[in-house]
This record gives C-alpha cells, sequence and structure tokens, in this order.
C-alpha cells in the first residue's frame, strides 16, 4: 500500500475516489467547499434534499461523471460540538469500510482540516494528520495465514491525504501515525498466531528477525541453561511442565547519547496458560494464547520506535514461557528462589504472570541500570473485573511516571486508570513458609499482583500497566488482538 501526504488544490487531485467530510451542523470545512464549488454546489443540493445527513460516521457513495475523481464518498462527521476526537475515529472508520474493500483503486482523503473539540480534542492538524495514518493502518489489517482460501487482494494500493502543506512537521505526524499503526498490526500478528506456532522460541526467532530488519537493534536470547546458571528460577518454575522451554528474549535499541540510561520495557510472553497444577476452566482457554499480549505489545512498540528512528535508549525484554501441567511441572506449595534473592511460595500455578515477571524486573535493573522501567501484562482476570476492556490499569511508584503514561493513553485514546499501591495491600501477600507468596487471597486481586511486582522494584522508576481486559476481543467478528496498548505508548516522545 502506497500513502503519502498532498498540499495540492482539492480540484486538481486526481483520484478513483475522493473523500470528504460533511458536518450534520456548522462550518463546512475549507476541502468541502472546494469539492463542492468544483461539483457545482452538488453536495449542498444533495444535503437539502435529504441525501445527505452529515450525522456522525454515516458514508454515501456517489458516482461522479467529467471530474477528476470516478466517486466522491462523503463521510458525516456529526455536529460541530459534539466532534470529540472519539467521534472523529468513529467517522474515520467508516471512512475505511466503505474503501477497504470497494472498486477505488486510489483514494484522495480531505478530513485533516475538519475541527475537533472536547475535552481531549485533536486539536491541530498535525494531530488528525496522526490519528488518520494510524486508522489507515490499523483498519486495512487482515489475518488469514492459516485459511486455506485466501481472501481476494484488494484494489486499493495508494491513498493519498490532503494537508495545509507538505512541510516536515505534518510529514513527521502523519509518519507517526503510520508508524504507530504497523507496530500495532506487529502485535496483532504475534498475538493472533496460534499457539502450536508462537512458543517461546519461536518469539525468541521474531525478536532475531527484527534485528536483521533494523540495524538499530541489537538481540540477546537466554535459554533455559543460561537462566538456571543465573538464579532466575520463577521464570524456569513456570515452564517446568511444557516441552516448550522458557526463553528470556532481549533486544536494545540506541538512538539516543552513549551516556544515556535505558527506559526499559519488559512484556509477560505467557504464549499459552493452561493454568498449570491450577488448571483453568475448559470454556475460553483458547483464548489464553493471547497471555503474550504484553509481550506482544513490546514488540510492537519496539518496531514503532525503530521506524521513527526515536532519539532514545531503549531496552525492551519479553520474559516467555508456556504453562502446562505435567509430572514435571511446579505445584502449589512449591517455594521457588527469584534471581533477586527472596523466595516465593507458589499458592497457585495460574498466578505464574507474576513469576515471570519478577525475575525480569531484577535482571533489567542488574544489567541494564535503566532511567524507568514500565511492564505490561495480561496480569489478572481481576483487573478485568475491575475496568472491563476499556482502560488498562495503571501502577506505578512515581508520580510523573504514572501521570505520562495516562496522558499519552488520553491523548492517544488508548487510555489507563491509576490505580493504589499502597503499602496496605502488602500483607495480603505474606507467606509463613516464604518472604512471599504469588496470591493475595480474593480482595484486590490485580492490586495485589501489582504490590507483589513491585517488591522486586522499589529502587527504580517503576508502572506496571494490566491490559488483561484490552489486549484482546473475545468472540464474534472483532475476535483477537487489539494491538493495546502500542498506540498509548508516546511517554517518552
Amino acid at each position: 500500500m502506497n500513502f503519502s501526504l498532498s498540499s495540492k488544490a482539492i480540484a486538481s487531485t486526481k483520484a478513483d475516489c475522493l473523500v470528504i467530510g460533511l458536518p450534520e451542523k456548522g462550518t463546512w470545512p475549507d476541502s468541502t467547499n472546494q469539492a463542492d464549488e468544483a461539483l457545482g454546489g452538488l453536495i449542498k443540493t444533495l444535503q437539502k434534499a435529504g441525501d445527505l445527513t452529515g450525522k456522525n460516521a454515516t458514508t454515501v457513495t456517489i458516482p461522479l461523471t467529467d471530474q477528476p475523481w470516478s466517486r466522491l464518498l462523503v463521510v458525516g462527521t456529526g455536529k460541530d460540538a459534539d466532534r470529540t476526537p472519539a467521534n472523529y475515529r468513529k467517522a474515520l472508520i467508516a471512512m475505511m469500510t466503505a474503501l477497504k474493500d470497494g472498486p477505488s483503486k486510489s483514494v484522495a482523503i480531505a478530513l485533516a482540516d475538519t475541527p475537533v473539540t472536547g475535552e481531549e480534542a485533536v486539536s491541530s492538524e498535525a494531530a488528525r494528520l496522526s490519528l488518520i495514518g494510524r486508522t489507515l493502518e490499523d483498519q486495512l489489517y487482515t489475518f488469514s495465514d492459516f485459511k486455506s482460501e485466501k481472501p481476494a487482494d484488494r484494489k486499493l494500493n495508494k491513498v493519498v491525504v490532503h494537508a495545509s502543506n507538505a512541510g516536515k512537521a505534518l510529514k513527521d505526524a502523519f509518519n507517526l501515525g503510520l508508524a504507530t499503526g504497523r507496530g500495532m498490526n506487529f502485535t496483532r500478528d504475534l498475538g493472533n498466531t496460534p499457539p502450536n506456532i508462537c512458543h517461546p522460541e519461536w518469539l525468541a526467532q521474531q525478536a532475531k528477525k527484527l534485528a536483521k530488519d533494523y540495524d538499530s537493534i541489537k538481540t540477546e536470547v537466554l535459554d533455559e541453561k543460561q537462566m538456571e546458571k543465573m538464579g532466575m528460577n520463577t521464570i524456569l518454575a513456570v515452564g517446568k511442565g511444557s516441552t516448550q522451554p522458557p526463553r528470556l528474549i532481549v533486544m536494545e535499541y540506541r538512538g539516543g547519547k552513549a551516556k544515556d540510561k535505558p527506559h526499559v520495557l519488559v512484556g509477560k510472553g505467557i504464549t499459552f496458560d493452561t493454568g498449570g497444577i491450577s488448571l483453568k476452566p475448559g470454556e475460553g482457554m483458547d483464548e489464553m494464547k493471547y497471555d503474550m499480549g504484553g509481550a506482544a505489545s513490546v514488540f510492537g512498540a519496539m518496531k514503532t520506535v525503530c521506524e521513527l528512528g526515536l532519539p532514545i535508549h531503549l531496552v525492551a525484554v519479553v520474559a516467555a514461557a508456556e504453562n502446562m501441567p505435567d509430572g514435571e511441572a511446579t505445584r502449589p506449595g512449591d517455594i521457588v528462589k527469584t534471581l533477586s534473592g527472596q523466595t516465593v511460595e507458589i499458592l497457585n500455578t495460574d498466578a505464574e504472570g507474576r513469576l515471570v515477571l519478577c525475575d525480569a524486573l531484577t535482571y533489567v535493573q542488574q544489567k541494564h541500570k535503566p532511567h524507568t522501567v514500565i511492564d505490561v501484562a495480561t496480569l489478572t482476570g481481576a483487573c478485568v473485573m475491575a475496568l472491563g476492556s476499556h482502560a488498562q490499569a495503571v501502577y506505578s511508584n512515581d508520580d510523573a511516571l504514572s501521570e505520562a503514561l495516562l496522558e499519552a493513553g488520553r491523548d492517544t485514546g488508548d487510555r489507563g486508570w491509576p490505580m493504589p499501591l499502597w503499602e496496605d495491600y502488602q500483607t495480603q501477600l505474606d507467606s509463613p513458609f516464604a518472604d512471599m507468596q504469588n496470591i493475595g487471597g480474593p480482595k484486590g486481586g490485580s492490586i495485589t499482583a501489582a504490590c507483589f511486582l513491585h517488591r522486586f522494584a522499589r529502587d527504580v522508576k517503576w508502572a506496571h500497566l494490566d491490559i488483561a481486559g484490552t489486549a484482546w476481543n473475545s468472540g464474534g467478528k472483532e475476535k483477537g488482538s487489539t494491538g493495546r496498548p502500542v498506540r498509548g505508548s508516546r511517554v517518552w516522545e
């Protein structure tokens, strides 16, 4: 697919389809006025006749003759006062629904001059271009690798987005959106890959491939023997019941100054989670292939950073294991010693994500002396019960970091919600036999899981994102990985 930015006048742009925005009530954008003038007032005539309402996210395609365009796609953008970023994005999605499997080979999109209002307004043209770019990549995504009959190739192969100028600032904004969308789609590809293919070593291979694709990445993979020698016993404990051995995957991107301390992303990479000996119910267990959603989002964020060439030092670590039950699997009641030296009584083998993460958190502090650490994990069902699928839980021991993550989520529409990390909850993790136990009882499950991780991140600026409710959609046509929270990962811009 060819994407580009243009500052040409609407009337001089040739394409199979021109896309314009039409408000239900309010001021017409300049691009819509230009199109109407080129069409001899056709848009106004159709609006007065009631054929075009302008209601948000409605679409009407009008065939044309003797024009630079074979057809006109009119996208309703609602009332000026109601055009929030969320509603604007709905209009963009409706546009792509009409375009992506349609007859047009080339499309010119003139929606960047449609104003957006609201508390979290996409108030600048640059921000709207970024959102358009991201939506283009996001909505053109397909995953058909394992279908015997592949869908027909789309006719659409060229998209030109109109902007007020073709200067560097607007080009960079548009490219930011495209790169973010590509990172999201990489995350979705990894998440949607079936678990008989996507196992820890396969994830390691994807990291090595990423290093081949981008010279800015250096990749290292630790196998089970190396982890055993180092004392990373909790990752090993999770993987003991599987024939697929665990891996610690380390990707380092150096785009900043040589002496810059790195920002670190740590992703939970449980490629399939049966629960282990604490076996999960069978219903919906197929969706436990998405339990590596945190790892997938770390991969996607790394791809986006490489595409943009950001001037930062970033390390991405994936703690990958498969949680299976067999004769060698970890038992409830087992006690293991972590890389940090602290001991953990494993009371529930289905609380395995925090076990792989705690060793990874210790590793990155010992090896990389980070400036900031953010772990991302589909960690708890309790988070889904608390927040549903709209927001991820945000925990942090640093107020500035927490607010930066929340702000990034608000700006991109990938929202988080601040959660408590009070010491009051820590007593729920006390064990009579070890330094701690890996579950805190039925109360505040997402909170006690975060408190467990905090025991391994007290000496570093750290945040934890519980994405159990946002990493994938369950059931129906929309079932699959969402690519979240890649689009909300702009904390370092």
